[in-house]
């Protein structure tokens, strides 16, 4: 299968370039949707369009088992740095967390499973707008297409990949367990009574208020959470008044929170909500609203037994590590709530020149992109193979 992908290396590149090229942000995938779509008919799959708003689904083969893969298509709203030739040419939008290369490598898995004869069972490639942003409902790309059926049907494994600018050319890391942080947002407004500079015994200061609050979020993680429980709670956005000598009304407050477990979720909220009742108890008030994100993406043991199985066999045991510990938000998260599921990290560094994700200068090493195929279209062939699980 690696020979097979190898011999493909220069169609995937192809489709890597145009696509990041062209890049479009979450919710607005249209011309890489297009683009999707005419590739897998010209392959002779059965395809729906407009699945989670943008989102691309194709399929092969006949009955069960089941087995879907997903990509992520959109990009970042971030200008390109890079000098190549294909730069980006959506000025402010960039393709800095290589969904461009996951796109490729899934057109090129069913390109290499379009060459197996007699498929025993289906299998469903989900190309998945908006993995980076959510809709004005909060929303995104990967439970929009669960809305609209992707999921249905006897789905019976979930499998994804997502290139690391930090693992070598020809390695991966993968691990059973959380491989991926819950994620949610709090926005809060903590209100005081605003006045004179000069005369601040006369107002109730928020600016005050909040550092008390502040400190308080900050001693959840460290202070109110069992310390085996990885999670985290960070502000990034604090913003009050406009002038020297004004106290202002309120102090606005985002941040975002991170888990594994939907008790620690819980008790996360739980503990928020507390650290701006000292809001209260100083004489002032508060808004907070909690949105809910993207679940912990938990790697299924058996989904990544098969995985390491295949690449062992495909690039060697010593090229098959473990991964890296974070807390990383990933919607695939949804995906694999509803089907055993897992995700690899796939090798994709430019030696002597790293890439940071989302990252102005980011860019992937295409000669990643055969070694993601064929891990991914091979564990597929295994699963159906062996009638599933």
């Amino acid at each position: 299968m690696l020979n097979q992908a190898k011999e493909l290396q220069e169609k995937l590149i192809s489709y890597r370039h145009d696509i990041h090229k062209f890049p479009e942000v979450g919710f607005q995938e249209y011309r890489t949707s297009a683009k999707v779509a005419e590739v897998l008919t010209a392959l002779g799959c059965r395809i729906r369009q407009n699945v989670g708003k943008t989102g691309v689904v194709g399929e092969l083969g006949q009955g069960l088992p089941v087995v879907a893969i997903r990509a992520d298509m959109d990009a970042l709203p971030l200008q390109e740095e890079n000098q190549t030739t294909y730069t980006s040419q959506n000025p402010g939008v960039m393709h800095a967390c290589g969904h461009d290369a996951h796109t490729a490598i899934l057109l090129g898995v069913a390109e290499l499973l379009t060459k197996e004869e007699n498929l025993p069972g289906s299998v469903r490639f989900l190309f998945q707008p908006a993995e980076e942003v959510a809709d004005d409902d909060g929303i995104s790309g990967a439970p929009r297409m669960i809305h609209d059926g992707a999921m249905e049907g006897g789905v019976g494994m979930v499998i994804a990949l997502h290139v690391s600018a930090h693992v070598p050319v020809g390695q991966i890391q993968i691990g059973a367990g959380p491989s991926s942080g819950g994620v949610d947002t709090f926005r809060a407004s903590i209100i005081g009574r605003g006045g004179h500079g000069a005369r601040p015994h006369q107002t109730v200061d928020p600016i005050y208020l909040s550092a008390h609050v502040i400190l308080a979020l900050h001693g959840i993680v460290s202070r109110r959470l069992n310390p085996f429980d990885p999670a985290v709670v960070s502000i990034g956005s604090i913003h009050a008044g406009n002038a020297e000598n004004i106290i202002p009304n309120q102090v606005k407050i985002l941040g975002t929170i991170r888990y594994t477990k939907h008790t620690v979720q819980e008790q996360i909220h739980t503990e928020i909500i507390k650290a701006f009742e000292v809001a209260k108890s100083l004489g002032g008030d508060y808004t907070l609203k909690f949105e809910i994100g993207s679940p912990p993406m938990i790697n299924d043991e058996k989904v990544v037994n098969l995985i390491k199985q295949t690449a062992i066999e495909m690039i060697g045991g010593e090229n098959v590590l473990p991964p890296q510990d974070g807390l990383d938000a990933e919607d695939f998260g949804c995906f694999s709530e509803l089907a055993p599921g897992a995700m690899f990290y796939l090798g994709s560094k430019i030696e002597g020149d790293e890439r940071e994700h989302h990252n102005s200068r980011f860019d992937v090493n295409d000669q990643c992109l055969p070694f993601g195929a064929a891990i991914l279209a091979e564990t597929a062939l295994r699963f159906l193979r062996n009638g599933g699980l």
